[in-house]
């Protein structure tokens, strides 16, 4: 397996790519089968790239990385316990309920958490309802 850096000439998005071989590349390059994921453009270009090669630098940075990664997913699963356990979950209502508590004054015990779409969260700035967007890891832990 190769493994490429792409460049999209249209809109100048760079991604990877995994390919068996560097001939299976310019067989799909010549087919016209490589599309760009954001504008689905085929003037994909390779570009070039270093090499990755493993050394005990690297691994204590990747180890360190990791850990810092893994405590930031930690610190994360603590804001996501408290606002589950002091706010009540009113899933894609968010918007709606956030109205309403905002014009009709209504004064609940608990705050409200759910989810919106950028468009609403933009619109109820504008209507000047504060909202907080925070990030939400799912729980995959079995």
């Amino acid at each position: 397996m190769i493994k490429y850096k792409l460049t999209c000439k249209d809109c100048d998005i760079m991604f990877d790519s995994w390919f068996s071989t560097s001939k299976e590349y310019e067989r799909l390059k010549k087919k016209k089968f490589l599309n760009c994921h954001i504008c689905n453009s085929s003037n994909i270009e390779k570009t070039l790239m270093s090499p990755s090669i493993l050394n005990s630098k690297n691994n204590v940075k990747t180890k360190i990385l990791n850990k810092k990664y893994k405590q930031a997913k930690e610190t994360i699963a603590e804001y996501q316990k408290f606002v589950k356990d002091n706010f009540d979950y009113v899933g894609e209502n968010f918007a709606h309920e956030a109205r309403s508590i905002h014009y009709k004054n209504k004064k609940s015990s608990k705050g409200i958490y759910g989810t919106a779409t950028k468009e609403d969260l933009k619109a109820l700035k504008e209507e000047g309802i504060e909202t907080e967007t925070l990030p939400w890891i799912k729980n995959t832990a079995n």
